[in-house]
């Protein structure tokens, strides 16, 4: 059954890592440093690339390295804890023979970290793609359309996993499937912009979710 998934392409923080709730406090704490004037900011950017989100919210250079030093150093003092069920669901795919990818707006730096405090996770994947990896930010598309070009595979036969409304609109515009995490936004603003919406990956088998798209 799961021949019909051609790629499982996965965004990362708020999806397959409990972290989102960490960036919004940061990003919150960044805004009110250098106030963007934009309400829920923090809510706003999630899925934007950190490029994007310099030159248009802070197109200052001086701004701009220190936006970055706070980032960077927040992010030092990170933890990157797997949301419970991620590695099993992985590995039911990875069994199955369904290529997978990561497709963040994260930076390489981030990644290499991520990786490190869970050996083995970096296996899974066929192909990571970070922000330098795309010249458009979610919500274009770019991203999940160069991770299947990169697994050999059928968008149109891909489930694309968001949580993050920008990821949810880019997941669509590239004509994969879309799951949506309720992991950050409620379940109720998330099915509009997805085919199905789940809470968790406990317990999820890749048979189970096809029966729901």
């Amino acid at each position: 059954m799961t021949h019909q998934i051609t790629a499982a392409l996965f965004d990362l923080d708020g999806v397959l890592i409990d972290t989102e709730g960490t960036y919004t406090d940061i990003w919150a704490g960044i805004e009110r440093h250098f106030p963007t004037g934009i309400d829920n900011f923090a809510l706003r950017i999630k899925g934007t690339t950190l490029p994007n989100i310099l030159s248009t919210y802070f197109p200052a250079p001086d701004v701009q390295a220190e936006v970055m030093k706070m980032l960077y150093e927040s992010e030092e003092a990170m933890e990157y804890p797997l949301f419970k069920g991620v590695t099993e669901f992985l590995q039911a795919l990875r069994e199955q023979g369904v290529p997978c990818a990561i497709v963040t707006s994260s930076g390489a730096k981030k990644m290499e970290k991520l990786f490190a405090g869970h050996p083995g996770f970096r296996d899974f994947f066929g192909c990571v793609l970070t922000d330098a990896d795309v010249v458009r930010s979610k919500p274009d598309p770019e991203g999940y359309l160069k991770a299947a070009a990169r697994l050999g595979a059928d968008i149109s036969g891909a489930i694309v996993f968001e949580d993050s409304y920008n990821g949810l609109r880019a997941g669509r515009a590239s004509g994969a499937r879309v799951v949506a995490l309720a992991t950050t936004n409620p379940a109720s603003t998330l099915t509009d912009l997805s085919d199905t919406v789940i809470d968790s990956f406990e317990g999820l088998t890749p048979e189970a979710l096809l029966a729901r798209l």
